[in-house]
């Protein structure tokens, strides 16, 4: 067995207590997708060459597999001319490649019908394999390209300072990490190369029509100039229902995901009708308006067909007309009705495209609209990696505003030794959470300066600042992970001792081992499967891992008996020993021993010193000492 530490025994690896380490995903085997290189974060507006730049080659094979399907399609309907003209009428085979059709089938009709069904199953398995190679290749870079997107996008909203999280929808932002991605997926995986391929088989195509007649082409593509402009139009109309489509499903979502955020409060209060209410007509809003957009999608494609219906007749009375009177043979004028159906299936697909192609447009623009976001806290240029801490905090005419006209800290200037432990205290809403919010820079001051060990903390890089620091808040946040991720959250390369010894410090060992799968269980989202007092000690116990000389605690025992208060504040004891400890408190009988004690009112620093020094003082300290010493004692007589 380790040495004691306190008073309690240290355990080395012992199998009995490290079973559940092994259940607990190591860092060097977390996924990290080290395979492949981070994207790059976007400087200015993304690109999307620059999105699909990275998969060239695979987009490359893709490419020969567009102009092998192309040739398909443009070969296709020629073996049924060569039987119709060359084997039913008897006609000679062209001199151009006739004799090598003799050579190697022979003279005889029969010899042409083989070599027509030959080329038949040749063009078809080579445009089975094009077809395969290229929806193949178009589905893995459109997988991989989501990936990278949603990488950067992720990574852009995580470094998003408090001000711009305040100011967006927790919905929204899923909405356009998750549908957002989808849409513009979808695009690269159906529609990218499959506009490429309809327009060069359309070009195919009126080439070999134009080589047949031109005026029979003209005739036939006449009806064109109208397709174009109901599609135009009709784009233009589909992605502006589009876009209010996404608009409303980011509003449902965002309610969504508020709601159940915020259950317990639903809940408590007996609001569930009112929240189906509501969440009845967001959801209603987002129907009528994808049936409004669906109204759209669903109006083009019948005007489409009833237009190509339109040049199809043209085609066909007039080409009958020509095969009648001889200047067309029966073979010429089924390989142009061919051609004419087939260059107006490209049409149709790239009518239909426009749909997938306006959902893309609308989930790029939002995309785009997060990542142009700038963070008003981020690192400087020139910011350098902070050295190890002494702990020194030091306040210099601070001012700071929310973007208000009413401002929250008022030329605020203190300095906290290293190793103390300092209290910040006062009535609510005079801006405590948002001085202990500045040192590790969630916020920066609209004015002064905050600076540890005598330099400004801007010139250091965020997450070299945050790494010397800890947290313990009053909403203690676990996550949906086991007790070993929850405690080793902020450093996953704990060894298992530590871990341990962590757990036993903050006094949470002894019911952890009570638990069913002991550190192995998991925990519920937010931690709602433990107590308040086991949550506040498991967040404790990931401070002690941490090790940071810089503690921060926002009221860390609100709410909770006085059984798990006892158990918490030995706990933060420990935690504290050595470290420059700032301590949010409104329970003033929990500070007394503080090295030093801020009060704030009004936004301002109005005292400090110690807890008998104020109180002799007879300040603003002193009235919410004895406030609260009259209530404790009125409860303690008048029990309820």
């Amino acid at each position: 067995m380790a040495g004691s530490q306190d008073g309690q025994i240290l355990p080395r690896r012992d199998p009995a207590i490290l079973q559940w380490y092994d259940c607990r995903p190591h860092a060097a085997l977390m996924p990290n997708d080290s395979s492949r290189p981070s994207p790059p974060r976007p400087a200015g507006k993304l690109r999307i060459a620059g999105i699909i730049r990275p998969h060239w080659k695979a987009l490359a094979m893709a490419l020969v597999a567009v102009l092998g399907e192309t040739l398909t399609d443009v070969l296709e309907p020629w073996p049924i001319k060569l039987v119709i003209d060359n084997v039913v009428q008897s006609k000679p085979l062209p001199a151009r490649w006739g004799p090598w059709v003799a050579a190697l089938f022979g003279q005889n009709k029969f010899a042409i019908l083989n070599f027509a069904v030959a080329a038949v199953l040749i063009i078809a398995v080579v445009g089975a394999v094009s077809g395969y190679v290229e929806k193949y290749l178009t589905t893995t870079v459109s997988q991989w390209v989501a990936h990278d997107l949603r990488r950067t996008l992720y990574q852009h909203i995580q470094r998003l300072s408090l001000f711009e999280h305040g100011e967006s929808r927790t919905g929204d932002l899923i909405a356009r990490v998750t549908s957002d991605i989808d849409a513009v997926q979808d695009f690269i995986n159906s529609a990218l190369l499959g506009i490429l391929v309809n327009l060069l088989t359309l070009v195919g195509m009126i080439g070999v029509m134009i080589y047949i007649s031109w005026r029979f082409t003209l005739i036939a593509l006449s009806v064109a100039p109208v397709l174009f402009l109901v599609v135009y139009f009709y784009s233009r109309r589909i992605k502006k229902a589009s876009r209010a489509v996404r608009k409303r499903e980011s509003e449902l979502l965002s309610g969504l995901a508020e709601v159940l955020a915020s259950i317990h409060v639903v809940q408590a209060f007996a609001r569930e009708d009112y929240e189906e209410r509501r969440f009845e007509s967001d959801s209603r809003q987002s129907v009528e308006a994808g049936l409004q957009a669906r109204s759209m999608k669903a109006k083009l494609s019948p005007i489409v067909d009833v237009i190509v219906a339109v040049g199809t007749c043209l085609v066909l009375g007039y080409g009958a007309r020509l095969a009648l009177a001889g200047e067309l043979s029966a073979g010429d004028l089924v390989l142009f009705l061919l051609y004419v159906g087939k260059t107006y299936k490209p049409l149709r697909d790239l009518s239909k495209l426009t749909n997938t192609v306006s959902k893309a447009a609308i989930g790029y623009e939002r995309i785009q609209e997060v990542l142009e976001i700038e963070s008003r806290v981020r690192n400087l240029p020139g910011a350098r990696e902070a050295p190890v801490f002494k702990g020194g905090i030091e306040f210099d005419h601070v001012g700071f505003s929310y973007g208000r006209d009413v401002p929250v800290l008022k030329d605020v200037s203190l300095r906290i030794e290293p190793g103390q432990v300092a209290a910040i205290v006062g009535p609510s809403g005079t801006g405590k959470t948002t001085i202990v919010s500045l040192i590790p820079r969630f916020y920066d001051p609209v004015s002064g300066q905050v600076k540890i060990d005598g330099t400004d903390i801007r010139q250091y890089t965020l997450k070299s600042l945050r790494d010397q620091i800890s947290f313990v808040l009053q909403d203690t946040v676990l996550f949906r992970a086991t007790i070993w991720e929850n405690i080793a959250y902020g450093k996953p390369d704990a060894p298992p001792e530590d871990t341990i010894r962590a757990a036993m410090l903050a006094d949470a060992h002894e019911f952890i081992m009570s638990l069913p799968q002991g550190y192995a269980t998991m925990v519920g989202e937010r931690g709602v499967t433990l107590s308040g007092g086991q949550r506040q000690r498991i967040a404790i116990a990931r401070a002690i891992v941490r090790n940071t000389p810089i503690l921060i605690l926002d009221e860390p025992t609100a709410g909770l008996d006085a059984v798990s208060e006892r158990a918490v504040v030995g706990a933060l004891d420990r935690l504290m020993e050595g470290k420059t400890s700032v301590i949010i408190a409104h329970h003033l009988h929990t500070i007394r021993h503080a090295d030093v004690i801020f009060v704030v009112k009004d936004s301002e620093l109005v005292e400090y010193g110690t807890h008998d020094v104020l109180l002799a003082n007879g300040g603003p300290y002193a009235e919410l000492y004895h406030l609260q010493t009259t209530q404790g004692t009125a409860k303690t007589a008048n029990p309820v």
